[in-house]
């Protein structure tokens, strides 16, 4: 029997069908849901999702398991599901933002608590928002809609991240509510997560190393890889190194700071470590980004 592989899907795949509000490949807006195209097959989605039902009904399987979407429901799917068998019924409409998962760092890399948002969106990717809440993350879909399609405006970029990032707020308050009113009972995987997550953010700037992650949890490398991995998809390494990276982009980006000061700051032996560190997760050398 023939091998065939689980396909990817992405911003870049949304792009082939026509023309569309989009930043590069790491954001794109979707003003009406009802006009994707719909996938043959299950597709392992490389972005991430944020979605908004506005009328009718729609089903859709995350993960093997289905869920619902009503008017007023916000929809979470990070990166790395397998989306399939998504059925809209007649008169659907919403709308949606994809971001890339470097995107999505960039945006949400000073923020605190992200692990809870990450958490929540893993045992409830769909939850109804109030008709305020929903008001408001609408108001902030124009907006950014508006400056992403304005080509002339010079900080686009930097405008269009800032208005993301509150709207990833109005949505962590909308969730705050939410678990506040019915609070779920925490597996012992996703409070081994939650504090590994808390620890990273926290330290990363000094620490890589797993095993010494395992030690301030009291567990070993091995039971933390699996525990992360079974709540995110991804493993300890993999966070630390999302973590790493962003804060290098950040200050490559919006500091005079020259690497040997960067090296120094994010605890790099030398130069020319931090260097060959951030070509292997980046793809290019620091200074080459810098220029960029």
């Amino acid at each position: 029997m023939e091998n065939i592989e689980l396909k990817e899907s992405s911003i870049a795949d949304v792009l082939r069908y026509g023309p569309v509000s989009h930043v590069d490949d790491d954001l794109l807006l979707i003003e009406d849901l009802s006009q994707v195209p719909k996938a043959s097959m299950p597709r392992r989605n490389h972005d991430i999702i944020i979605g908004l039902c506005l009328a009718g009904e729609s089903d859709y399987t995350l993960n093997t398991e289905e869920h619902i979407v009503r008017p007023d429901d916000a929809l979470i799917i990070p990166n790395g599901q397998v989306i399939d068998a998504c059925l809209r019924k007649p008169g659907t409409t919403g709308v949606g933002i994809m971001m890339s998962p470097d995107f999505f760092q960039e945006v949400v890399g000073d923020m605190r608590e992200i692990s809870s948002l990450i958490l929540f969106s893993r045992n409830h990717p769909v939850f109804r928002l109030s008709a305020r809440e929903r008001v408001s993350i609408m108001n902030y879909f124009r907006l950014i809609k508006e400056k992403v399609d304005d080509d002339g405006l010079l900080f686009r970029k930097d405008v269009v991240r800032h208005l993301v990032a509150a709207m990833i707020c109005e949505i962590g308050n909308a969730i705050d509510r939410i678990q506040h009113n019915s609070e779920p009972a925490a597996t012992r995987a996703d409070a081994i997560f939650t504090d590994f997550i808390r620890l990273v953010e926290q330290n990363y700037k000094q620490e890589r190393r797993v095993s010494w992650y395992g030690e301030q949890l009291c567990i070993t490398p091995k039971y933390l890889s699996e525990m992360v991995k079974q709540v995110s998809r991804r493993t300890p390494n993999e966070w630390i190194d999302t973590y790493v990276t962003t804060e290098l982009r950040v200050q490559l980006r919006s500091t005079t700071k020259s690497i040997k000061e960067i090296a120094r700051d994010m605890n790099f032996p030398n130069q020319s470590f931090l260097g060959k560190y951030f070509k292997e997760h980046v793809g290019m050398s620091p200074m080459t980004y810098r220029k960029q």
